[in-house]
C-alpha cells in the first residue's frame, strides 16, 4: 500500500480511505475500511474522464454484480451516478500471480494444480454469468489465503452484446487469442486461451508466447507452437488444448475444471483433444 496523495478522498460512501493499492488507465484502487473496521478495496474513476469512460465504469459495476464465485472478488457496493463514481469490492490480502512469480519464481506441484483449478473455476462462473473477461492474465489473479481470486472486469463484455467484429484490439498482447488480433469478437474461448498462457507463466516465469515486442508476440501466437516448459501431465494436456489456434477446438472452462478434478477420483480425461 502507498500513502494517499493530495487530492485523494478521505472517505467515500461511508468507507474510510487508508491508502493506495494501485492505479490504472480507468481509475485508482484504494484500501479502505468499513465502519466495523473490515478492509475493502475501492476503485474510483479518474477525475475528468469523459462520458464514454463513465459508461465503461458503469458497465464494469454491472458486470461484477452478475458474477458470484468464491474464486472472484465479490462486489460489495457501487455508486456510479455521483461526481466520483466508485466500486467497492472484497479486499484480497495477497499478491498478484505476476508479482508472486517475479519475487519467488515459478509455481510447482500441488500449488500449481490448485491455482489452475481455482482460475478455471472462476472463469466457469464468469462465463455462466454470461460474461467474457477479455483481460485474464497474471496481474488479474490475486493469490489470497484461501486460493486464487480473479479480479478486474474493466474491459469485460456481456455475451449478449453486439456480435459484430470490431477493428479495436482489446487486451494484453501476450495473453490474447489469435482471433482477438483480427478484431473479432472475443468469446469464452479467448479467456481459455489466456488461462492456458497464464498457467504457462505460473509454471515457467514467462507466458506461452513470450512477452517481448508486440509484433514478435503476435507472430508467435498466430503461427507458432506455445512454450509450455514446466507444465506436465493433465495440466499440460489441457493447456495445449486451450491454446489451439481455432477457438472451436478449445475446451470450455467447465470441461477444464472437471478434468482437473478427475485426478482426485482417479478418473481418466473427460476432454480429448482433437
Amino acid at each position: 500500500m502507498e500513502p494517499l496523495r493530495p487530492g485523494d478522498p478521505a472517505s467515500l460512501g461511508g468507507f474510510r480511505i487508508l491508502g493506495r493499492l494501485g492505479e490504472g488507465g480507468q481509475g485508482v484502487v484504494y484500501l479502505a475500511e468499513t465502519g466495523d473496521g473490515e478492509p475493502v478495496a475501492v476503485k474510483v474513476m479518474h477525475r475528468g474522464d469523459d462520458e464514454r469512460a463513465r459508461a465503461r465504469f458503469v458497465r464494469e459495476a454491472a458486470t461484477a454484480r452478475r458474477v458470484t464465485s468464491p474464486c472472484t472478488a465479490a462486489m460489495l457496493a457501487a455508486e456510479v451516478d455521483g461526481e466520483r463514481p466508485f466500486i467497492v469490492c472484497e479486499y484480497i490480502a495477497g499478491p498478484s500471480l505476476r508479482d508472486l512469480v517475479r519475487r519467488q519464481g515459478p509455481r510447482r506441484g500441488d500449488e500449481l494444480d490448485r491455482l489452475a483449478l481455482g482460475a478455471a473455476t472462476a472463469l466457469a462462473a464468469i462465463h455462466h454469468a454470461g460474461i467474457v473477461h477479455r483481460d485474464f492474465k497474471p496481474a488479474n489473479v490475486l493469490i489470497g489465503l484461501d486460493g486464487p481470486r480473479v479480479i478486474d472486469f474493466g474491459i469485460a463484455r456481456a455475451l449478449e452484446a453486439s456480435t459484430s467484429a470490431t477493428s479495436q484490439v482489446i487486451g494484453t498482447p501476450s495473453y490474447m487469442a489469435p482471433e482477438q488480433f483480427f478484431g473479432e469478437r472475443a468469446g469464452p474461448a479467448a479467456d481459455m486461451f489466456a488461462w492456458a498462457t497464464t498457467m504457462a507463466y505460473a509454471a515457467n516465469g514467462s507466458p506461452a508466447f513470450g512477452d517481448d515486442t508486440i509484433p514478435a508476440v503476435m507472430q508467435r501466437i498466430l503461427n507458432e507452437d506455445p512454450e509450455l516448459g514446466g507444465l506436465s501431465g493433465r495440466l499440460r494436456t489441457l493447456a495445449a488444448a486451450c491454446l489451439a489456434k481455432d477457438p472451436a477446438r478449445r475446451p470450455n472452462a467447465g470441461q477444464v475444471m472437471c478434468d482437473l478434478l478427475r485426478p482426485l477420483a482417479g478418473a481418466p480425461h473427460a476432454f480429448t483433444p482433437g
